[in-house]
Parts: structure tokens; C-alpha cells; sequence
């Protein structure tokens, strides 16, 4: 006859974890989350925005995540939220540029995204994110990647990472999380462990660093490589210890990836010229190349849009700053277009989410010099495949895109939409030794993006 196993310190915390976590939040997470609710106006009905209604664990049926990150703080009444025209000489509050009808009826966009305007029925701009980081933009990139404020006591993981500790690469052949990008702190596993990290690299022009052969070393000399190693490792016994543990199992995933079968997903110029042109320059051979790792079994791709500095200040449009800033726009505007195309027509799309995200957004007013400033209280980040139910824009802003008029989105919210499109549960919670964390901060999905 078997036995339950006795309850132990560990098992008593998870089982009461809802408990735990509700009591145990600071007050920038769940206390400031529902104050933030209760303060933003709700629909004109009286109801509860879906963003934040209870009911059944939603499950949704995508497979991958590519998340674009646009640094320095994309100007939401600039590009997905226009408004009114403005008059930066006049210090007239309003928009840069003028808005264009998408294939949404009722959904503008700014002119400058005219090939993503096509697209917009596989599209959703959430209006409403909002959170209360505007100060600092590191600050503000860890609060959009991690979901939450800077820890004293907790390193948290990304976005990226909590998906890959959750589904794990598709194939044992690929990682699971790719950043096409610089690597910082905010990008990686927390208290995860080196496992759920990401491979990373800063150009399309050659593979990931510290992956690719040098040349002369012949696979038949990396394979006696691989087989002096293995036997320094089984002289070495068992592995006690998690960190010693990640490293063996990071040092068995790099010989694993550094083979050619891998490193044929970074050779672009497999593509037709055609399709390469319609990408454009570095940014758009970024969003070329994620399509290519989650078609090898990638679970989630990170693509950096803050590397070109066209306009010479990225999307960090202070002063002058935002003269050129149409240049980014359209830049952004072929290679995310094109993107979708390319997901429909290689059959991906249902199955991979787009994200499109930055750490905040831009006030309607003009600065002293012409730009904009910062803004938490209202900005935008996008999502666009994946199965779900899009309407071409979520939420409702004021006339000057700078306060929500209804159905605010927190972070932890639009990162619950993010999990449940996965089928990930937003509701469960991670270890962190014996301190149970919320994956996602009591957020809840945006219930009207899943059928």
C-alpha cells in the first residue's frame, strides 16, 4: 500500500500560495495594480473592463512569441494612437503626423504605417498600458521586460525567460529563447537559473557569439573535443548543486547548437532577394531571421529596434529628436508588415504572437526644443497573430492620447494575455527557494482577444 507523501515546508507554501501572494505583495504590485484599476474611468456602460473580469482559465492555442522592443519609448499618439495634429512651433499639443484608415473600419494609425495598416486585422494596438516608471528608462525596460519594479530581495524573470522555463524549445536541436540584441540583466532568467537564459547575438551578419567554429577546427576535431570532455565529466561524478548542474547542462546546449544543422537558420541569404528587399536593412533582416528561428522550434524571440539610430536620436525622441522620426516609423513599418505577410504565408502566424512593446510612451505636448517628453499613464504596445480574436485597437484614450478613458491594461495584464495566447496558466506561481512569486503579478488576460 502506497502512502501520500507527509506535507513539507515546501509543499505547504505552494498549495498555499494564492494566499501567500495576495498577502505577501508589496504595494507596487497587486495593491497598486487595483488602485490603478479603480482610479482609470471605466467603460460608459458601468462594467468592469475584460481586462481585469474573473472567470475560467483562458488557454490559447500559439506556439512561439517574437517580441520587438523598441527602446527609448515609441510615442503612442505618433504611430498607433494618432490624434489631433499638432504644432511643436506653437507648443500645440496634438500629433506629428497625420493619421490613415487601416483595414480595421473605425482604426487609424499614423500615415507612416501605411504597410502595417493593411495588415491591421491581425492586429491589435493595446492603447491602455499604463504603468507609473517614467523617470528612468532602465528602470522602466526592467518594469516592461520582468512585469514589475526593481527587487531589493527578488531578481524576476523576463518575459522571455518565463516562457521558455514554461514551454521549453520545441526541438532539443534549438534553444528556447533567442535575443537578437545586447544582452543585459533585464533580458535574462532571474531567479530562474542559467537554463531558461537566452543565446544571443547583436548583428545578422554572422551567428551568435562564441557559437560558430573558428576556422580549421573540422567537425571531426570538434567531435574529439566533445569526447574528451565528456569523459573529464564522467571522471568528475555526480553534479551537486544547482549551479553546477545549469553549467553542465548550458555546456552540453552550446555543442549541441554550435553544429552546422543550427547555424543554417542565420544564413538569410538562403532567402529570395525579393523577400529580403521587402524586409529592409538590419532591422528588417532581425525580424527576417526570428521568422526563421521559430520556424526551427524557437520558442521566443527578442528583436531590438533601437540599434539604428536614423534620426539620430532612436525612439528617445527628446528636442530635435523627432524631426526624423518618420524615418523609424516607416523602417519599423515595412520589416513588421512584412513580417505578418511572411508568417501567413509560411502557415506561422496562428501559431506565433508579435509583440511589439517599449518601456513608455510620449506625452501630446512638445518640449523646449520641439520633442516629447516621457508618459506612463497611457501608451501603447501591440500584439498581432497568434490565434487570436483582433479588433485593430483595445481601449480608449482621451483626445490627446494622454489619459485612458476605458479598459486600462496593466503590465501584468498584457503579460497574462501574453501567457494565456501560449497556454501558459498566468495564474500559477514559481519558486524562488521557498518564496512563491506570481508568474505575472495577478494579472488578468484581455478576455475579448480569445473566441
Amino acid at each position: 500500500m502506497t502512502h501520500a507523501p507527509l506535507p513539507n515546508r515546501r509543499r505547504i507554501l505552494a498549495s498555499g500560495v494564492a494566499l501567500a501572494s495576495a498577502a505577501s505583495l508589496p504595494a507596487s504590485a497587486a495593491e497598486k495594480n487595483s488602485a490603478a484599476r479603480a482610479e482609470q474611468p471605466g467603460p460608459a456602460d458601468g462594467k468592469p473592463s475584460d481586462a481585469v473580469s474573473s472567470g475560467e482559465l483562458i488557454s490559447g492555442q500559439a506556439e512561439h512569441v517574437i517580441s520587438i522592443w523598441l527602446g527609448g519609448g515609441m510615442g503612442q499618439i505618433d504611430t498607433f494612437d494618432p490624434k489631433r495634429r499638432g504644432d511643436p512651433k506653437a507648443k500645440k499639443p496634438g500629433a506629428y503626423y497625420d493619421a490613415v484608415d487601416t483595414s480595421v473600419p473605425g482604426v487609424q494609425v499614423c500615415e507612416h504605417l501605411a504597410g502595417v495598416a493593411r495588415e491591421m486585422e491581425h492586429v491589435t494596438a493595446v492603447r491602455t498600458v499604463h504603468h507609473d516608471v517614467i523617470d528612468e528608462h532602465a528602470a522602466a525596460t526592467n518594469r516592461m521586460h520582468t512585469g514589475r519594479n526593481i527587487s531589493g530581495t527578488v531578481t524576476y524573470p523576463s518575459l522571455g525567460s518565463l516562457v521558455a522555463h514554461e514551454r521549453g524549445a520545441v526541438s532539443p536541436e534549438v534553444p528556447p529563447y533567442v535575443l537578437i540584441g545586447y544582452p543585459n540583466v533585464t533580458r535574462g532568467p532571474g531567479f530562474l537559473g542559467s537554463r531558461d537564459g537566452y543565446l544571443y547575438l547583436t548583428s545578422t551578419d554572422e551567428g551568435p557569439a562564441g557559437l560558430s567554429r573558428p576556422e580549421g577546427i573540422t567537425q571531426n576535431r570538434q567531435s574529439r573535443r566533445g569526447q574528451y570532455l565528456a569523459q573529464l565529466l564522467s571522471m568528475a561524478g555526480e553534479t551537486n548543486g544547482a549551479t553546477r548542474a545549469d553549467y553542465r547542462d548550458t555546456i552540453r546546449q552550446s555543442l549541441r547548437l554550435s553544429g552546422p544543422e543550427f547555424n543554417q537558420v542565420f544564413q538569410l541569404d538562403r532567402e529570395p532577394d525579393a523577400l529580403l528587399n521587402r524586409y529592409g536593412g538590419e532591422f528588417g533582416r532581425r525580424c527576417l531571421l526570428s521568422r526563421r528561428l521559430v520556424q526551427r522550434g524557437v520558442r521566443f524571440v527578442e528583436v531590438s529596434h533601437n540599434l539604428n539610430f536614423l534620426n539620430g536620436a532612436g525612439w528617445d525622441v527628446h528636442n530635435e529628436g523627432i524631426v526624423n522620426q518618420h524615418e523609424l516609423i516607416r523602417e519599423m513599418d515595412s520589416a513588421v508588415a512584412t513580417l505578418i505577410d511572411d508568417l501567413r504565408r509560411t502557415g506561422m502566424l496562428d501559431k506565433t504572437v508579435i509583440v511589439i512593446t517599449t518601456e513608455f510612451g510620449r506625452p501630446p505636448e512638445f518640449d523646449s526644443g520641439g520633442g516629447r517628453g516621457h508618459q506612463g499613464s497611457a501608451f501603447t504596445c501591440v500584439l498581432a497573430g497568434g490565434g487570436l480574436k483582433h479588433c485593430g485597437a483595445y481601449g480608449q484614450t482621451d483626445d490627446l492620447a494622454k489619459k485612458i478613458v476605458s479598459d486600462p491594461v496593466g503590465v501584468p495584464d498584457f503579460f497574462a494575455t501574453i501567457f494565456a495566447a501560449l497556454g501558459i496558466d498566468y495564474t500559477k506561481s514559481l519558486m524562488d527557494g521557498d518564496r512563491p512569486v506570481p508568474i505575472c503579478d495577478q494579472g488578468q488576460p484581455i478576455r475579448s482577444l480569445f473566441a
